[in-house]
């Protein structure tokens, strides 16, 4: 069964980075979809940033990511990296990758355990 390795969490100070990973235990399927996720406290899931598509993909980032989050993937590790930069107080979060991947007769959302970035002085 698939599962994802997601990394790259942490403690960050307001205007800094971090970089997430995320890494699909299994070769053997298409990646429809693949990108992060996360929920604040107090607040509903919500989508940060996603790849889909083939080739380059079609991306779709959330509002308050545009233009400092930056998702990218590689197809031949089947990993999906999200660079979070300007990093706000209002990033912190667990952050969840999912993937929409397609076997030989059954596609399935997969879901990361989630990571934790924080965000503060």
């Amino acid at each position: 069964q698939v599962q994802l390795v997601e990394s790259g969490g942490g403690l960050v100070h307001p205007g800094g980075s971090l970089r997430l990973s995320c890494a699909a235990s299994q070769s053997s399927f298409s990646i429809k979809a693949m990108g992060w996720y996360r929920r604040a406290p107090g607040k509903q899931r919500e989508l940060v940033a996603l790849l889909s598509g083939a080739g380059v993909g079609t991306t779709t980032y959330a509002d308050s990511a545009k233009g400092r989050f930056t998702i990218s993937r590689d197809n031949a590790k089947n990993t999906v990296t999200l660079q979070m930069n300007s990093l706000k107080p209002e990033d912190t979060a667990v952050y969840y990758c999912y993937a929409l991947l397609s076997g030989l007769i059954s596609v399935n959302p997969y879901w990361g355990q989630g990571t934790q970035v924080t965000v503060s002085s």
